[in-house]
């Protein structure tokens, strides 16, 4: 586990110093290179947590299906509870971000909004708006609860650090968002979705809860008017 997570880090370290030279006076592209800046950040942070996973299984002689419970009983029953618990937790992680936005302020700190919200609400892009669409409701869904849920909470809980488990595989799932206007939110969300891996044995249902949450958020943002 701690080389898959090194490996992972360094991969995202790796892309937030690409990510810095291609927004960069010296980067030798003309264009916006935000487009460029979306597919770098997916590739090594999304697309190499999906890389990483496939080795960590391949070592283990393990397949997917038994590590992380997709052919577990009562997928029906795991599936509903997900779009139940889905649609439960968005007007409290709304909620939640409203409540931080207004303590942040209060405390002199600007609210300022995830960077890939502010590269929606900005995109004139139709394929911009696209990928980051797909990213957010199937790629990332993915691979943060491959990490999170199916990786980083069992082998934590394994080695006899429940709480530890819970907690600090949420505070880090809030953290690598990298916004302290939803950090709360996203703890919540990461809380809820790791009791709802524990109560179904499948990781499918935060699977499914993560992406119809992303989802929602990305609707939302679409309708909004466009900021300038």
């Amino acid at each position: 586990m701690l080389r898959f997570l090194l490996a992972l880090f360094t991969s995202i370290f790796t892309g937030v110093l690409l990510v810095g030279w291609l927004n960069s006076r010296s980067s030798p592209f003309a264009f916006d290179p935000r487009f460029l800046t979306v597919v770098v950040g997916a590739l090594t942070f999304h697309g190499m947590a999906l890389v990483l996973t496939y080795f960590f299984l391949r070592e283990h002689e393990v397949s997917w299906s038994e590590a992380f419970g997709f052919r577990a009983p009562r997928v029906g029953r795991a599936l509903l509870l997900s779009v139940t618990i889905g649609i439960v937790i968005l007007p409290m992680a709304w909620s939640l971000a409203r409540v931080s936005a207004k303590l942040m302020a209060r405390l002199h700190f600007d609210p300022v909004v995830q960077d890939t919200v502010q590269t929606l609400q900005t995109a004139e892009s139709t394929e911009l708006k696209i990928l980051l669409g797909v990213l957010a409701v199937l790629v990332a869904p993915v691979a943060e609860e491959l990490v999170f849920r199916g990786i980083l909470y069992p082998v934590i809980k394994q080695q006899g650090f429940p709480r530890l488990a819970l907690w600090g595989t949420s505070l880090l799932f809030a953290a690598i968002h990298n916004n302290a206007m939803i950090f709360l939110s996203l703890t919540l969300l990461a809380v809820i979705l790791t009791l709802l891996y524990e109560t179904t044995n499948n990781l499918l249902a935060p699977i499914v809860t993560h992406s119809l949450f992303n989802l929602a958020n990305y609707f939302w943002l679409i309708i909004q008017p466009t900021a300038r």
